[in-house]
Order: structure tokens, then sequence, then C-alpha cells
């Protein structure tokens, strides 16, 4: 077998870029990005296996591609000793503190792409998060790790068990219907996952906690008995009255 394809070098987000997504949320993400012209941004199918109300992760994004098995390239037979020769074993070396493994599985039933000692490996690494778009296994322990994971669900098989096989990491990935390319950044939480450029990092979150700002000051307004049409969404007399809610520049 060919030794597995991956990107020569690739340029990670800075800690300011993802310093500032830190408090976005990914439906604000994506709705920014959907106002910026950006519209197929949320990795669909993913979902956290951790159920946690404050389940959340983001950061600078690595890939791993699974592809379909065929008998005169990989066929899963003496399975450990190929995969360590593979792009699963090849993306886990290459994980840095804050990284988050992005998976692309074709949302396959039946392949466990992960399970607990390489998540564990993953964790020791210091990455910070992991999607999915497909399924897991050893599902417990990965609970008991503590590192958040965005998957379709979970299944007993091992890697490369069933129709997939690991080939390449750090190339660009259809991942859910979006395209991620190493480096962008991944915003996740209870509403799934979204990925965003680097270029759109900083100002979608200058532009996202103004708006996430707004929407806390209606909230309130609706909870002590506002009205929705003065409050949602934040216009006219309503606008006004957060603008001059908020303290002198």
């Amino acid at each position: 077998m060919r030794a597995p394809v991956h990107t020569a070098a690739y340029v990670r987000p800075t800690s300011q870029m993802v310093e500032a997504l830190k408090d976005v949320s990914a439906a604000t993400a994506c709705a920014k990005l959907h106002q910026m012209g950006i519209t197929r941004t949320f990795i669909d199918g993913p979902v956290p296996l951790h159920r946690e109300p404050d389940v959340k992760v983001t950061g600078g994004a690595v890939t791993l591609q699974f592809l379909p098995q065929r008998e005169d390239v990989f066929n899963g037979a003496e399975q450990e000793d190929i995969e360590r020769k593979t792009a699963l074993w090849g993306v886990l070396e290459s994980i840095r503190p804050g990284d988050v493994l992005v998976v692309s599985a074709h949302g396959s039933h039946f392949t466990g792409c992960l399970g607990d000692m390489l998540v564990r490996y993953f964790k020791l690494r210091g990455g910070a998060g992991i999607v999915v778009d497909g399924r897991v296994r050893d599902a417990a322990r990965i609970r008991a790790l503590g590192v958040p994971v965005w998957c379709t669900g979970v299944t007993p098989h091992y890697a490369s068990q069933t129709e997939l096989f690991p080939s390449a990491f750090n190339v660009p990935v259809g991942v859910g219907g979006s395209l991620v390319t190493p480096g962008d950044l991944i915003v996740a939480d209870e509403d799934g996952a979204v990925v965003v450029p680097q270029r759109n990092a900083v100002p979608l979150a200058e532009d996202s906690l103004l708006h996430q700002d707004r929407e806390e000051f209606a909230r309130r307004r609706l909870d002590e008995g506002g009205r929705l049409s003065d409050y949602y969404p934040l216009t006219g007399e309503g606008l006004t009255e957060y603008l001059a809610s908020r303290p002198a520049p």
C-alpha cells in the first residue's frame, strides 16, 4: 500500500483568531457567514457525543479522509499492522495543542473512525475536539476522557473493519456537505459544527459579539414582558433603547 497522502504544510490559525471566536456560538457564526456570502458552513450530521449543555470547542482544523476500500489497494486484512502506516496514525502524530480533528467518513454507519486509544492519544497531544462525519466506538470511554466529540453515532467496528479505510490527512475534505480545508477554524456547540475561513474569523467575531449582546438585551426585555414585535428583531425604538442602555465609549 502506498504512503498516505497529505499536504506538505499549511497555515494554522493564530491564537488571536481562535480567541476571538471563543464566545461566538455556532448558530451566530453560521448566520454571520451567510450574510458575508459564505452559505455552506454547517457540517450536517455530527451531533455532540457528550450532551452537556455547555459543550463547546473552537480551534483550527486538521483533517482526515476516509475512502472506500478496494481489494487491490486496501481491504482491511492484517488491520492493525496496516493501519499504523495509514493516514489515521499520520494525522494523530501531527496534532498540536488546540487542534480540532475533522474526519470525512461519508456518513458511514459502520466504520468506527476513532476509539478510546486513539482519542486518548489525541487528548495527550493537546487536541481540543473532534468532528466526525461518521461514527466512533468505545463511546463510554471517550466520554470519560472528556474530549468533546461530534459524530453521527456509535458502532462496535474498528476503523477499517468494514467499507472504508483512512487514506489521506491534512487535505481538503467534504464533511457533512461542507468543504473543510486544513487551517480553517471550527466552531462547534450543541447546535452542531460550523467551519469558518481564517480571513473571516476576526470580522465575524466582532460582528457576532455585538449581535449576541443585542440578543441578550432583547431576551431581558421579553422576560420583563416586552412585546416580541418591539424587541425581535431589534430595530426601531427597541434598537434606540438598546443603544441608550450601552455604556458611553
